[in-house]
């Protein structure tokens, strides 16, 4: 896979009545795509995967597709807590269409760092797409360290890494020792602009299922030299950044995405819809963004 840079949103997966609402998913694929976004990820953290039956993940990475056109890279979630399952969903996502997977850290197990190392390899060589690993101890309580990450850029089939254990100091080093080529994304709106000056090629957001213009404005003063413009659209966002993960994610994007009409606010248990202080808080934040 070519190198990925820029804003690829994480997508929400829109919900109605217990349902996935295909034709909403289809409608803000679109919109991604009308906005200049880079690239999304279908079916990940913010997709809700874990909570997705085979015949729906199925459904959801071929909409995705379909919707985007060839436009713009899919990234398939396909990450698991099993080697065996996580090459199995890779598989599936392979034939419903994506372009490349996005294997988060496997949760729960803990393993070692030469288990990390043995897991994306496997799932490289057997899975048949390109693989992004995808750390975020905060959910998975394993954190991929940054020496293991340079060691993942050498293992042929291993693209990148959205890091988001919160450390742009982690970003830093793993880009000053990673192979040339090895795309490496923030995975925190929050830290993404200051991720940019150490060395992150772009974002995998949330904010941008929302705010898709926003965030390729920040992108776009950030790469043209406009640093003091990209600061200044950091700091309006900021209160966004906030606001969407004041609960778990995606409950509050939910309802920034059903306040702009995109979908409703459903999450699928055992999360909840966001409460309304929560709720007060996304609609005070997308107001300043007018």
């Amino acid at each position: 896979m070519k190198t990925l840079q820029g804003i690829v949103t994480a997508l929400i997966t829109p919900m109605s009545d217990g349902r996935v609402d295909l034709g909403a998913l289809r409608k803000l694929v679109q919109a991604q795509v009308a906005a200049g976004i880079h690239g999304v990820v279908a079916a990940g953290t913010t997709g809700e995967a874990a909570t997705l039956t085979q015949d729906e993940y199925a459904a959801v990475i071929e909409t995705t597709v379909a919707a985007a056109g060839g436009r713009i890279p899919v990234l398939a979630g396909t990450g698991s807590n099993s080697t065996r399952a996580t090459i199995e969903r890779t598989r599936l996502a392979k034939h419903c269409g994506a372009d490349a997977a996005l294997v988060v850290t496997p949760y729960y197990n803990k393993p070692q760092q030469e288990g990390l190392i043995a897991h994306y390899t496997d799932v490289a060589q057997q899975g048949g797409l390109p693989v992004m690993a995808y750390n975020v101890p905060g959910r998975t309580g394993v954190n991929l360290l940054p020496a293991t990450a340079i060691r993942l850029s050498r293992i042929q089939g291993i693209f990148g890494l959205k890091e988001a254990s919160g450390s742009v100091a982690a970003i830093r080093e793993i880009r000053s020792g990673c192979a040339d080529g090895f795309t490496l994304l923030s995975g925190d709106d929050g830290l993404a602009l200051p991720s940019f000056a150490v060395g992150a090629m772009g974002v995998i957001s949330v904010a941008s299922n929302v705010v898709p213009g926003h965030m390729i404005s920040l992108w776009n003063a950030w790469v043209s030299g406009r640093h003091d413009d990209a600061a200044f659209l950091d700091r309006r966002l900021a209160p966004l950044y906030v606001a969407l993960f004041v609960e778990t994610s995606p409950a509050p994007v939910k309802a920034a995405a059903s306040l702009l009409g995109l979908c409703t606010p459903e999450v699928r248990l055992p999360l909840v819809a966001a409460c309304p202080s929560t709720v007060e808080a996304v609609q005070a934040a997308l107001s300043r963004l007018d």
